[in-house]
Formats: C-alpha cells, sequence, structure tokens
C-alpha cells in the first residue's frame, strides 16, 4: 500500500489531496511542526536523510518531492487522467508548469517568507522581491485567465502542483492583487476529493 509521510502546513497537501483525486489506498503517518522553530520533527530524518516532507512510500520506492511524487502518482495511477497524452500538443506545457512551480514561481514567494522574518535587516531586499512575485505570479494569473484549469478542460498535475503556489500567492499578497488564481485556488479547495484530503490530514 502506498504510504506518505505527510508535514503539517506543507507541500503535503498537494499529495494527500491527489491520492483522493485518485481514488487509490493509502496510508498517513502524520508529523507535527516544532512549534517554536517551525521545522520538521527529527524523526523524518529515519524516513529520509534530508528529513524533510511529503516522502512517499511505494513498494520499493522512496521517492521526495512533491513535484516528483505527483508525477509518479499520475503516471501509475492516473489511469490516463490528470496529465495530457505524450504526443497532446498540451504536453510539454504541462511539463513546463508542473517543473516551474518549483522552480521559479515558489523562489520569491519563499524569500518574501524568510526576508520578512529579518524585519528591518531585510527591507532592503523587499522591493526586488515584491517585484518578483509580481512578476511571476502576474504571469501565473494572466496564462491562467478565466479557464478553470492550467491544461485543458480537466484537472491535471499541473494544477495540484500550481494551487499551493496560487493559495500562498493569495495569502500573502490578498485576495485581489491576482484575481484569477485567487479563483483559481477557491476552485481547487472547494473540490471534494480537496475537502476529504483536509478533513483526514488537515493543511
Amino acid at each position: 500500500m502506498i504510504e506518505l509521510h505527510h508535514l503539517n502546513e506543507s507541500r503535503s497537501r498537494r499529495v494527500t489531496w491527489l491520492l483522493e483525486e485518485l481514488g487509490v489506498e493509502y496510508t498517513v503517518i502524520n508529523y507535527q511542526r516544532d512549534a517554536s522553530t517551525r521545522l520538521a520533527p527529527p524523526e523524518l530524518t529515519a524516513v529520509h536523510p534530508l528529513g524533510k516532507a511529503p516522502v512517499l512510500r511505494d513498494g520499493h520506492h522512496t521517492i521526495i518531492e512533491s513535484g516528483a511524487i505527483v508525477d509518479y502518482l499520475v503516471r501509475h495511477y492516473g489511469k490516463g487522467g490528470f496529465a495530457p497524452a505524450a504526443d497532446s500538443p498540451d504536453y510539454e506545457q504541462y511539463v513546463q508548469l508542473m517543473h516551474y512551480a518549483e522552480g521559479s514561481a515558489a523562489l520569491p514567494l519563499l524569500l518574501k517568507l524568510y526576508v520578512g522574518r529579518l524585519g528591518e535587516a531585510g527591507a532592503p531586499l523587499s522591493p526586488r522581491i515584491e517585484s518578483e512575485i509580481a512578476n511571476h505570479m502576474g504571469w501565473l494569473d494572466q496564462l491562467l485567465g478565466d479557464r478553470p484549469y492550467f491544461i485543458g478542460d480537466r484537472l491535471s498535475g499541473a494544477d495540484v502542483q500550481l494551487s499551493f503556489i496560487a493559495q500562498v500567492a493569495v495569502r500573502m499578497q490578498g485576495a485581489t492583487a491576482f484575481p484569477h488564481l485567487t479563483a483559481f485556488a477557491a476552485r481547487m479547495e472547494a473540490r471534494p476529493a480537496y475537502q476529504r484530503a483536509m478533513k483526514k490530514h488537515g493543511v
């Protein structure tokens, strides 16, 4: 059976949601962040040396990185759904967005989070960080437009990956800054599978 090592308030929420969408059997081992440091507990290093979550175990496979986990689940359990066909015109855009979510889009949001903890010491970096957030989130907002999904007419792994980015952007920048991303995040959170995952495992 699929085993997911899940950390609260992390990218793990992508994986619990996708597992519910796929309708496969799985078990979750929950971990809580340290209340003061916000770091993952040391017990996670027994699962993988990096001590990070999510970690997926499936048979002989132990997989880290949410994007790699989403890709693995779509390929092995998606039954031809959740990704365009490899010969589809949408496929290259799908692959690009799967990598983009953590490769470029997440960085300015993470920088804002960490630099914000520096107080006045981080103030000189704020204009550049805000500029990068506007650049990347603005592009995603425009790319999505009024469409329900980033690729095609149904949920894909790219939507799962980008949902976390949209949620963080809305929380950091406000609901009106990127209206299409705000609407997208709300749609994803309203999906029955997302609601089940949050009820079972939390954020």
